[in-house]
């Protein structure tokens, strides 16, 4: 990997789930654009936060990224290689280097394996990571990592609370030693005391291992506190990307405005100052998304130019001859900065 060079670079993925018809003699009549032209960068070191509304195509993004969907199109490079062309143990190979930490802790875990037994399954597949003699102290000292008692190793799932599962997700993702891990909503089934021990300990994780995340998520606040820059995605497609300070203080798409608009502000005079904005309609399906910009049929801007052009993920021109944070992507005909929620 090139000095600067992304530590993974997604460029114009697209996975179309298709829509068929008839028993005996299947006929596809349409598709489901989970995700439909998605570029995103994640450097080493870095929290990438993905945040949207449910059904905008973030959880397929994540298994897309790992592997457990293949791509209608597009390329997904790990360390300069494209690993979408690749299959058997050379795709086993990549997969060992980037993890996934799942959204629901309950279903995550095999209610029939004990502790020890789900942590230490990815050297089963992966035997060269760890001599099997080594394997128990080794599962032992990740439970241990991650604030559980080794001596669980001998218990199951059901034994354990929420938070205490998801710090097993955690540690089964860790049992490879990888770069990457791609976290799913991984606090997003958890109580709010609870949602922030497992954020510090992942960031915690960070600094320890080394680690990259690709960190997805609907609450905003949450991903805020965690992602180096954030992707905002709608109906399939990114619609604004940026650091935390450029999304959050420096919106510039109307989709991302309306989203921060909605957040809770527990400041009462904070709160009196926000700029509320209300969304007309619903969420298009993704089977039948609106022609041209996604957004414009909820959109208090939209004009004829929305329904006919798509609209780039770029840094909108008023905005590029400027050094302040406003310049970041945003795909939006008619970008302008606004100021929904005050600055802290």
């Amino acid at each position: 990997m090139a000095p600067g060079e992304p530590l993974l670079e997604v460029r114009d993925l697209v996975k179309h789930f298709p829509l068929t018809r008839g028993v005996l003699f299947r006929k596809q009549i349409g598709a489901v654009k989970a995700v439909d032209g998605v570029s995103i960068d994640l450097r080493k070191g870095e929290t990438l936060g993905v945040v949207g509304e449910s059904g905008c195509g973030k959880s397929t993004l994540a298994r897309l990224l790992v592997g457990l969907e293949r791509p209608t199109s597009g390329r997904i490079h790990y360390r300069g290689e494209d690993i979408t062309a690749l299959s058997g143990r050379a795709l086993t190979s990549v997969r060992r280097n980037i993890q996934m930490v799942f959204q629901d802790p309950y279903t995550s875990l095999n209610p029939r394996m004990t502790v020890g037994d789900i942590v230490g399954e990815p050297y089963e597949i992966h035997p060269e990571a760890a001599p099997k003699a080594d394997r128990r102290r080794r599962v032992q000292e990740l439970l241990e990592v991650v604030g559980l008692n080794p001596e669980f190793v001998n218990r199951y799932p059901h034994q354990f609370s929420g938070g205490q599962r998801q710090r097993i997700g955690i540690a089964r993702g860790l049992a490879l030693r990888p770069e990457i891990i791609v976290a799913d909503e991984p606090v997003s089934a958890l109580d709010v005391s609870v949602q922030a021990q497992v954020v510090n300990l992942l960031e915690q994780l960070q600094d320890e291992f080394d680690l990259s995340y690709v960190f997805i998520a609907h609450d905003l606040s949450v991903v805020r506190h965690i992602s180096d820059r954030i992707a905002v995605m709608y109906l399939g497609r990114i619609a604004e990307t940026g650091t935390d300070e450029q999304i959050y203080d420096h919106p510039t798409h109307p989709y991302t405005q309306a989203l921060l608009s909605a957040v809770p502000v527990p400041d009462p005079e904070a709160r009196a100052h926000r700029d509320r904005i209300l969304l007309s309609g619903d969420v298009p399906s993704p089977a039948d998304p609106p022609s041209g910009c996604p957004f414009r049929t909820r959109c208090w801007k939209a004009r004829q130019r929305c329904a006919e052009v798509v609209p780039p993920l770029d840094v909108p021109p008023e905005f590029r001859e400027s050094t302040g944070p406003a310049h970041h992507a945003s795909a939006c005909h008619f970008a302008e900065e606004r100021h929904v929620v005050p600055s802290e």
